[in-house]
């Protein structure tokens, strides 16, 4: 038997859905432990509108703590209406998520998308389009360009500063290169180099990078607005897809829908250590919260993902995402992929997540 590791972890469950879906990451680690002989140190903390409400401050001094003493982040969601009527600053989703992807200096967000026949009838796309299915992965920088310049806002005006500095994008393209030479050896740089400065900066540092460091892997560029489209038209063809903060939010939202579900795309958020705070693309869904019908899989896959980027824990990461396919497979499907299809069962979010669990310890 091999001595068992201990990874400390910080669990922002949040508001709307992400406690509902926590539970069952929860219950998912729990056996993960008993299988891979792993314990994991669970460190639950208030984060966002659960935050505000008890102690008025979305991303409380304890929290921070907690989550600097921890080796990766679990993070379910945070916002809602209850909320709205807050200072931009004070709100859940720039109060909370913002500043703790700066204090970590989480600045690759990656995120896999992709479908197999078995969600077909989920999909916007037509079965042709999707064929045997497809995957990719949006590597999204996520410090920089809009979201963090500096804002103006006037009576007759307002302007955000889109800026990116070399070692920014130098980091964010290694990220993507890397995942290529694992992957099928391709990525696609999505900019609008025709028109922005910043995007003609951004373009001639990533073929800088390709040239020196990463000749093997094939390079194509792509603007924005055409990206859109050929990822409804042929999204089998795609590989890393890289980007800046602004579209690459746009681009990951898009690769979640056209892949059944928002519900069923994780993602990385991590540093140059491999730190990361890990979380599902979906919001917190605040109108089907306490209904027990929202989809655990994002969460699910998130877990799986920190178990491999931040721990190494490969065969544990494997075993969950094999998990999730075997439910799938057996027709299990919570609300937002069931479409009343054939050998189809629609199945509560704790049912959802008792069924990955039992295929885990099979």
């Amino acid at each position: 038997m091999s001595p068992q590791k201990n990874y400390k972890i910080a669990v922002l469950a949040g508001d709307g859905i992400g406690p509902e879906v926590m539970t069952e990451v929860k219950k998912v680690l729990a056996a993960v432990s008993k299988k891979f002989f792993l314990d994991f140190e669970l460190k639950e903390s208030l984060v966002g509108g659960a935050a505000i409400d008890a102690i008025g401050e979305p991303l409380p001094t304890a929290t921070l703590k907690a989550c600097e003493e921890s080796d990766a982040i679990l993070f379910g969601s945070v916002g809602g209406e209850n909320w709205n009527s807050l200072p931009p600053e004070k709100r859940p989703e720039v109060g909370a998520l913002l500043p703790l992807r700066k204090h970590f200096d989480l600045f690759a967000n990656i995120r896999p998308a992709g479908i197999s026949p078995i969600l077909k009838n989920s999909s916007p796309l037509k079965p042709e389009i999707i064929g045997n299915g497809f995957h990719f992965t949006v590597v999204r920088e996520l410090t920089g360009d809009v979201y963090f310049g500096e804002k103006k806002l006037e009576k007759d005006f307002g302007s955000d500063l889109m800026i990116y500095k070399k070692n920014e994008v130098e980091r964010i393209a290694r990220v993507a290169f890397e995942l290529a030479r694992n992957s099928r050896q391709k990525v696609t740089n999505v900019d609008k180099a025709n028109v922005l400065a910043t995007s003609q900066f951004w373009r001639s540092i990533v073929e800088e990078i390709h040239a020196k460091e990463f000749p093997e892997i094939e390079l194509e560029h792509l603007y924005i607005d055409n990206a859109t489209m050929q990822l409804l038209t042929r999204p089998a063809d795609f590989d890393v897809i890289l980007a800046g903060n602004l579209f690459g939010d746009i681009l990951s939202d898009e690769a979640a829908q056209i892949s059944g579900s928002i519900g069923m795309q994780a993602s990385a958020s991590i540093n140059s250590k491999k730190f990361g705070l890990y979380e599902p693309m979906g919001g917190s869904a605040p109108s089907i919260a306490g209904k027990g019908i929202a989809n655990p899989i994002a969460q699910i896959g998130s877990a799986a993902m920190m178990l491999e980027i931040s721990f190494g824990e490969t065969e544990a990461a494997s075993a969950i995402e094999d998990a999730i396919q075997k439910t799938l497979e057996g027709g299990l499907l919570t609300a937002d992929i069931f479409t009343d299809s054939a050998g189809e069962q629609k199945v509560s979010t704790s049912e959802m997540g008792d069924s990955i669990i039992k295929n885990i310890l099979k």
